[in-house]
């Protein structure tokens, strides 16, 4: 005998670029057959709700009391600018509605640490938006880790407005904090960076070295006003070399076996590595990880629903969320710093003082 799985009814708050793509991946899961239902968008800006309510077939609210009492969500996206997410979000888990967060989780700490509190005390099942945790690629990489010591990651993006409310660092790098922290497993011990505004007043270019006390260490570069898009993460551990490249999707590991190199290990490694396609050869060995393409949000919002129907811990939690914000605001600070020392105080992001 079948059992019917109750649907889940979702809403949207915030409906631009990114709680679009959320509205439509729901909507996309709810074809596909999942038990999800999109109940409603809500937007203050009810031109926007209703366009996008039309498209996907749902209701429109501009305000989140109109929301709460006349659609009966058991579940939200919140993908309203970072400043109203403590309010948006408190509101919700008040009201019993699981939500889901866009990164960076907040704008502070003490914001950070309210939302925990809320969640628990509502038995609330709260999930960050941190998307690159749910890319095929990284979920593959995850079983490859051993002893990580070096990073090197990359993320490169042409210049948009959509998200100037923050700093590259909350905006595009704190995708990557998240990962190298959830594959390093360690606490930072020391944070060097430098950044600069470009084309906007916070920080538009951002190059950042992180110590662990596991003795690994974290090179990370994002800047939002490139000529191209890149995106990928590369890192070192005891006689491998593993590459991600998250927009491709692709993922793969370097091994050496010295007792089998006629030369140098770093020789043969740096010789693989910079032409894979070039193997094989003698002691060093290729494993490409079976990777099985999904679009991350598809991913990130099955995980989120399966959540909240097991009321269980989700994939990436609050606390998980806080942690990579904590270690984004140390960089907010320490680029600050090297402002101050490098005389650039003039053209200092606003609020990074």
């Amino acid at each position: 005998m079948s059992t019917t799985v109750e649907k889940t009814r979702v809403a949207v708050i915030g409906v631009g670029a990114f709680g679009r793509n959320h509205a439509r991946v729901y909507s996309e899961l709810q074809k596909q057959g999942e038990p999800v239902e999109l109940a409603a968008v809500c937007d203050a800006n009810p031109e926007r709700a209703a366009e996008l309510a039309m498209e996907f077939k749902t209701q429109a609210f501009t305000s989140l009391d109109q929301l709460i009492s006349k659609a009966k969500i058991d579940a939200a996206t919140v993908a309203v600018p970072t400043v109203h997410h403590l309010n948006v979000a408190r509101t919700l888990m008040e009201a019993g509605i699981d939500v889901l967060i866009e990164k960076p989780l907040a704008t502070s700490l003490p914001e950070a640490d309210d939302l925990i509190r809320i969640a628990r005390q509502r038995q609330r099942v709260a999930m960050v938006g941190h998307l690159e945790r749910f890319n095929p690629a990284v979920l593959a990489t995850f079983p490859l880790i051993t002893q990580p010591m070096f990073f090197e990651v990359h993320r490169l993006s042409i210049f948009s407005p959509r998200a100037l409310d923050v700093d590259v660092v909350l905006d595009l790098m704190i995708h990557d904090l998240d990962v190298v922290l959830s594959m390093v497993n360690s606490p930072v011990k020391e944070v060097r960076a430098v950044g600069l505004p470009i084309v906007s007043s916070k920080v538009d270019i951002a190059n950042v070295r992180l110590e662990f006390d596991s003795g690994c260490v974290a090179n990370l570069t994002a800047s939002r006003v490139s000529t191209e898009r890149v995106r990928k993460l590369r890192f070192f551990q005891p006689r491998q070399y593993v590459s991600v490249d998250y927009a491709k999707q692709d993922v793969f590991a370097l091994s050496v076996d010295p007792a089998a190199i006629g030369g140098s290990p770093a020789e043969a490694l740096a010789a693989a590595a910079a032409k894979p396609q070039a193997l094989p050869i003698p002691g060093v060995s290729l494993n490409r990880p079976k990777v099985v393409a999904e679009e991350p949000l598809h991913a990130e919002l099955k995980a989120f629903l399966q959540a909240v129907r097991d009321r269980s811990i989700p994939m990436v939690s609050l606390e998980e969320g806080r942690r990579a914000l904590a270690v984004a605001l140390d960089i907010a600070h320490a680029i600050a710093e090297h402002h101050r020392r490098a005389n650039l105080d003039r053209v200092a992001p606003k609020g990074h003082a």
